[in-house]
């Protein structure tokens, strides 16, 4: 139930936010340059909440020599402030590497090494940040029929907490997909378990792996697992003929530009299809050339040599998966004529994609406050908040979870700077009106009593 704020009730957050990952990391550094450059009375509170024991992303698919899919220039901050001290080269400046890099001539650092930046960059706001702090709860708190602010419950080691926030940021990620029916276990892995489980298996000698998923993530673990272990066979599964090319072209990559955010969220439903349609090949199911045309070569030279190791299951499924003890049975079904084949496996690999946390999963009673469309997806603002009913008056605003709404490149890196300022203009500009009409509202009261 909404409870009843008391008059001498401590003061609350401007901002919590839900995640500590590079999204909310990005928030916290909006917010830290916001509060150097204006005074007081526009300085943002704000605290951030992580269940992770420190900060991670994606630890399981940092493999060695996996290069990020976005320019090193679309960091945390650059986009949004070229002059920032947390950009990636003030990072690469403070390990000394910034010549270094600039003599390597690549626009696509190695992915380990972005991750390192994102550990630097959240080490600097680590006074923002509860990590080991889940948020399990949020509670409107109304008063006089409306509701400023919410209360957050958060579990730590210590017990449950409670905050007040006037504004929420939920960064909660992606989860890992699997497919229906399908569950992860000691050979069934999915590819975010790589690198964790991968270590159990040196010494034991496999002989196969089978890898499912025709996408980026899909094709690394395979060219991986057949690098790490040359005493085995690695079949890879997929539906397509082949590997699709990601589509990194200079005009295809506009769909990435801020502007583009504009004109998807302005265009009607039908455009919106059609947009997806026509540019999800630039970042869903695709796979970089390089990398395509390096498995390729290889599968090629072990024909020539006489020893496959490397094959390629096309145009096929997995169709079953049968976990024992020791092995794993994986039935692989062609599309074309519907014969099985049977491979028994050490580990079977998913390499099947995430899918959006529910963005309102933890907000109980608020959730039943926010709006939903035609099709029942959560209704979302321009400035990434979430629709409500009028008397919610705090905000919620989705880093995930909103490419409905605001297209492909709303929640991905390439996109982060711009909107982690977007949405703390958004919040900066709503604290000022809400400020503004109070003080109205006063000064109308004073009035009454005078006359």
């Amino acid at each position: 139930m909404s409870q009843v704020l008391p008059d001498d009730a401590p003061l609350v957050h401007d901002l919590i936010g839900i995640g500590f990952g590079p999204s909310n990391v990005a928030m916290a550094i909006a917010i830290r340059e916001h509060n150097a450059q204006t005074g007081d009375q526009e300085a943002v509170s704000a605290r951030f909440f992580e269940r992770q024991p420190r900060f991670g992303w994606h630890r399981g698919m940092l493999i060695d020599d996996a290069t990020m899919q976005v320019s090193f220039l679309k960091d945390l901050v650059t986009l949004r402030n070229p002059a920032s001290r947390f950009s990636f080269l003030c990072y690469l400046q403070s390990k000394g590497r910034l010549i270094d890099f600039i003599n390597h001539k690549n626009l696509f650092p190695l992915r380990v090494e972005f991750h390192d930046y994102f550990e630097w960059a959240a080490a600097q706001v680590d006074d923002q940040v509860s990590y080991g702090h889940e948020v399990v709860g949020v509670t409107p708190v109304e008063r006089d029929g409306t509701v400023d602010h919410v209360e957050v419950t958060v579990r730590s080691g210590e017990g449950l907490e409670v905050h007040r926030a006037r504004n929420l940021v939920i960064g909660t990620g992606l989860r890992p997909l699997m497919p229906e029916g399908v569950e992860r276990g000691e050979r069934v892995w999915h590819n975010s378990d790589l690198l964790a489980r991968v270590d159990a298996l040196e010494g034991t000698s496999p002989s196969r792996f089978v890898v499912v998923g025709a996408g980026q993530s899909a094709a690394e673990n395979v060219a991986y697992l057949h690098r790490r272990f040359p005493g085995a066979e690695v079949c890879a599964v997929f539906a397509r003929y082949g590997y699709s090319p990601a589509d990194d072209s200079g005009f295809a990559n506009r769909i990435f530009d801020p502007a583009a955010v504009d004109d998807y969220f302005a265009a009607p439903g039908t455009v919106k299809r059609r947009l997806m349609d026509y540019h999800g090949n630039t970042n869903y199911s695709v796979v970089d050339i390089d990398l395509i045309d390096d498995l390729y070569r290889q599968m090629y030279r072990e024909k020539v040599l006489g020893a496959e190791r490397l094959r390629f299951l096309n145009v096929s499924r997995l169709t079953d998966v049968k976990e024992t003890s020791d092995r794993v049975r994986a039935t692989v079904t062609s599309l074309v004529t519907g014969e099985e084949t049977l491979l028994d496996a050490d580990v079977v690999v998913f390499a099947t994609g995430y899918s959006p946390a529910d963005p309102l999963g933890l907000l109980g009673e608020v959730a039943d406050r926010c709006l939903r469309d035609d099709d029942g997806r959560v209704r979302v603002e321009r400035d990434y908040r979430v629709a409500t009913d009028s008397a919610l008056r705090c905000g919620i605003y989705l880093q995930g979870g909103t490419e409905h709404t605001h297209g492909i490149t709303s929640s991905l890196l390439s996109n982060t700077a711009i909107r982690v300022g977007e949405i703390l203009e958004s919040v900066v500009a709503r604290s000022l009106k809400s400020a503004s009409d109070e003080a109205r509202t006063v000064a109308d009261g004073a009035g009454g009593d005078a006359r």
